[in-house]
């Protein structure tokens, strides 16, 4: 659930769902169970729901109450990918160097997504969260 900072001016609330797959998405959101809750929301709600999917890069940064700016995002993303590049390049670098240039590239990007969405972002969003979700906005 995702509430309003203390003393904003907004009423607008979030709910936050994640998915395995997009096929589990969808049957969530045309299930009895989902349709019926949505049905008794609405009486409950102003206006239409506004829906919005985050992916690669803004799931990094999900948050209880609001994102951080993009440029705060653009800066740990950046914290993330410069050492993990220099670390590929150095560790796989050497051994990828005589395969072609469409392969080294393609083992390059598998090994920096890889390491990004599994080891780097996770662990620099939590070091760096007090930066990005200062107190009064959290």
């Amino acid at each position: 659930m995702l509430t309003p900072p203390p003393g904003a001016e907004t009423r607008e609330y979030g709910i936050l769902r994640t998915f395995a797959s997009e096929a589990d998405r969808d049957a969530f959101y045309q299930s009895p169970m989902y349709k019926a809750w949505d049905e008794r929301a609405r009486v409950l709600t102003e206006g239409e729901p506004v829906w919005r999917q985050l992916h690669g890069l803004e799931a990094w940064f999900r948050s209880p109450t609001s994102p951080p700016p993009r440029w705060k995002m653009a800066i740990a993303t950046l914290v993330g990918v410069y050492p993990t590049s220099l670390l590929i390049g150095e560790t796989a670098g050497p051994w990828m160097h005589s395969w072609p240039l469409l392969l080294r590239s393609l083992g390059f990007a598998i090994l920096m997504v890889a390491l990004l969405t599994w080891v780097v972002m996770p662990l620099v969003t939590r070091t760096l969260h007090p930066w990005l979700h200062p107190k009064n906005e959290t």
